[in-house]
């Protein structure tokens, strides 16, 4: 553990329930694995590699891309992250509670739907296409966001 007083709000290593998740996964409870999912905990939040480096800097824990990039594919494989694929970089969220997400096509920005704000629509999509959710359960609706607007 950093002892930077800034990282202490972000460190999960105190946290027996990351500890415990960890465990759980069969995973050992090493700092870079417990700051990863500090900075991935809040609602919503999907990070690429770059911006999770960016941030574990910010912090005061400076760490090699190449060491979040493996830490990330590691916490996926385990389904304790997920990934989100679109334009540009690869950005990975915490799984939690089941949910969709909706991909800008122009910026990549990426927001996560409860599922079941989408039940009835997946199930018609389903229904239609025999297509489901991956085994994250989630779907990708891919458009473009508000900010970007429908200009081409």
């Amino acid at each position: 553990m950093s002892g930077n007083p800034q990282l202490a709000h972000h460190d999960l290593t105190a946290r027996p329930d990351a500890r415990l998740l960890l465990r759980r996964h069969g995973l050992r409870c090493t700092p870079g694995r417990l700051n990863i999912l500090s900075l991935l905990s809040a609602p919503e939040l999907h990070l690429s590699i770059t911006e999770a480096c960016e941030r574990l800097v910010h912090i005061g824990d400076v760490v090699h891309p190449t060491t979040v990039y493996r830490t990330l594919e590691v916490l996926t494989e385990t389904g304790l992250t997920h990934a989100v694929h679109g334009p540009g970089a690869t950005r990975y969220g915490i799984t939690g509670e089941p949910h969709h997400h909706t991909v800008c096509q122009r910026c990549g920005h990426i927001s996560a739907l409860a599922s079941a704000h989408l039940t009835e629509a997946v199930g018609r999509i389903e229904e239609l296409t025999g297509l489901r959710p991956d085994t994250s359960g989630s779907l990708l609706v891919y458009g473009r966001c508000a900010d970007c607007g429908d200009d081409l």
